[in-house]
């Protein structure tokens, strides 16, 4: 016989929303941890734990160990459609699986061992940008809520629901590709945010800029004098917190890529 048992929280917040805080615990539980402990490693703490190296001396990072732990999850939540804790159970640890691997997404991005630089940060910003976005599920605002009904409709219903989705992803895709992910993703849940997004310049480094902005010259210098008075405002205070977090980086960022018309070697 077959005993269900109830997700924590199920019982106010739902079965689905109850999962997704047992994904957002995990992802920021091991998060934290994961922080603390190379943080702890790069102070070289004698008590604690060391790098893990393979026999070879091969260092493997914790994106390896998130890649292995999400991989398996997946597979057994698609395999078993868990319910109740279960599911809670499995949605967290996946979560962990998430916060390893996205804790080092910096590394992914450019293949190099960046942690500690300010490249790193990157990962950082992938982090938050997950935790909230979680914690707005949690909190009951589901974009996609409107498009999930089984129920059968009429063709000028899917043409209307077409039209909702236009009015909700497109322009929060427009704001991605401007290289605004912030604003993209929360205005994925409040489509206003994702509208003025869409609407303003992109930033200057962004796929939008260098396609639409190429024979613009008045635009991409436009761009580049607003990113300016931009990070005055905010760098600082966006390095400020994520040195709290993360810890500050200590070693010199990459250096730019070379000239491909260069002599020099790759």
């Amino acid at each position: 016989m077959n005993i269900a048992v109830d997700a924590v929280g199920s019982g106010w917040l739902g079965e689905a929303r109850a999962a997704t805080a047992g994904f957002l615990v995990g992802l920021l539980v091991t998060f934290i941890f994961v922080r603390v402990n190379t943080r702890l490693i790069r102070a070289k703490v004698t008590w604690w734990f060391h790098d893990i190296e393979s026999e070879g001396g091969t260092h493997v990072h914790h994106v390896v160990i998130g890649v292995v732990v999400m991989a398996t999850v997946g597979f057994l939540i698609i395999a078993l459609t868990p319910l109740g804790l279960t599911a809670q159970i499995m949605a967290f640890v996946f979560g962990a699986g998430v916060a390893l691997t996205l804790d080092e997404f910096a590394l992914i991005l450019h293949l190099q061992d960046v942690y500690w630089r300010q490249e790193g940060r990157v990962s950082v910003d992938a982090v938050v940008i997950v935790v909230c976005a979680a914690a707005l599920f949690v909190l009951g605002m589901n974009p996609f809520a409107k498009y999930s009904s089984d129920a059968a409709v009429d063709v000028p219903t899917r043409i209307v629901a077409v039209i909702i989705v236009c009015i909700d992803f497109v322009p929060a895709l427009i704001c991605l590709l401007k290289g605004k992910v912030w604003t993209g993703v929360f205005g994925l849940f409040v489509p206003f945010i994702a509208f003025l997004g869409a609407i303003r310049l992109a930033r200057p480094h962004s796929p939008w800029a260098h396609r639409g902005y190429r024979k613009r010259a008045d635009k991409l210098a436009r761009a580049e004098r607003r990113e300016t008075r931009v990070n005055a405002h905010v760098v600082a205070w966006r390095d400020a917190v994520f040195d709290l977090i993360a810890g500050k980086p200590h070693l010199p960022s990459l250096p730019p890529p070379s000239d491909p018309g260069s002599d020099d070697p790759a």
